[in-house]
């Protein structure tokens, strides 16, 4: 079976190719699409993409993103638009440093009540998301905000 057949088939199939001199990776899923990472020149890559960590926290935003989306939907609020920040701190030492704080911003603008907004991030920081879930089981700790057309909406909204 060739690596398309494998892909379309029930298990996820990605496929990393190394195309960039020393560390950068091109990496593609069945559908063509294409993310490249690398690292950091001073870490002997060439800096061309996302570090490989970088890609937990933005699968993060995807994966919380998707989920706030449609819950703001489902609720009819009329959102214009959803832009999330996310900064993260990785534990110290060794060779191998696990996200162990995580914080999200999420922008939110339209006609959107705050406290509508406020339920839709936490159920899916909370509940919904699976790269969140991840990162929790991983020993981090997400701390999350939402912001509504441009004011801080409360822990109490």
């Amino acid at each position: 079976m060739d690596w398309y057949s494998v892909a379309r088939s029930s298990m996820t199939v990605i496929r990393a190719a190394l195309t960039h001199p020393d560390c950068g990776f091109d990496v593609t899923d069945a559908d063509g699409h294409v993310l490249r990472m690398d690292i950091p020149v001073e870490q002997g890559g060439g800096g061309s993409g996302f570090r490989p960590m970088q890609t937990l926290l933005a699968a993060l935003c995807g994966c919380s993103g998707v989920d706030i989306v449609r819950l703001l939907r489902k609720q009819r609020q009329q959102m214009t638009s959803l832009e999330m920040h996310v900064e993260g701190a990785r534990g110290a030492g060794g060779d191998v440093a696990l996200w162990e704080r995580i914080v999200l911003t999420v922008l939110i603008s339209g006609a959107v009540e705050p406290a509508k907004a406020r339920r839709a991030v936490g159920l899916s920081i909370d509940t919904y998301c699976s790269v969140a879930e991840t990162l929790r089981r991983a020993g981090g700790t997400i701390v999350w905000r939402v912001t509504v057309n441009g004011v801080p909406v409360p822990d109490e909204a």
